[in-house]
């Protein structure tokens, strides 16, 4: 279990089961162990629990966390190869909702990936640019959370 916390860092608790093909009480007995043992750090993460080698200080656990995520990864992505961009460009490129596209970007800002702007229209930049684009290659989301991101942008389609 360490080694495969190892190999996908910022994993997930269901994703950690999925993969490992263990039952739920199985997972959080190992995983329990592996944490108060100092092998593992777990974070919660808008609403997730994360596991990571302890080798990944907080900004990285946090933006590794977000990068398994389909839409701020999309968002991460476009603000690394174009550079700053106002939130409704981001929605417009990304064919996402305003409403979606704020919910992330205040979610990366308050995590510290991203930093909004105090002028009028406000921008979005990534805080630590070199650095995100070394995790990018580090991490990719799950088919499970990209399926739960594609159908949260279709409800959120539907009442905007």
């Amino acid at each position: 279990m360490q080694r495969h916390v190892r190999e996908t860092p910022g994993i997930h608790f269901n994703q950690v089961e999925r993969d490992l093909d263990i039952a739920t009480g199985q997972a959080q007995y190992h995983l329990r162990r592996l944490v108060n043992d100092g092998e593992l750090i777990v974070e919660r993460i808008a609403g997730r629990a994360h596991y990571f080698v302890p080798t990944f200080d907080l900004w990285e656990r946090r933006a590794l966390a977000f990068l398994r995520r389909e839409t701020a990864r999309e968002i991460v992505l476009r603000l690394h190869a174009d550079g700053p961009r106002r939130p409704e460009t981001l929605a417009t490129e990304l064919d996402l909702s305003r409403s979606t596209v704020s919910w992330h970007v205040s979610t990366l800002s308050d995590a510290g990936i991203v930093t909004k702007s105090d002028d009028r229209p406000m921008t979005i930049t990534l805080t630590r640019p070199e650095h995100t684009a070394e995790l990018l290659d580090v991490v990719s989301p799950s088919l499970p959370d990209r399926i739960v991101d594609r159908f949260i942008r279709t409800v959120d389609n539907l009442f905007e």
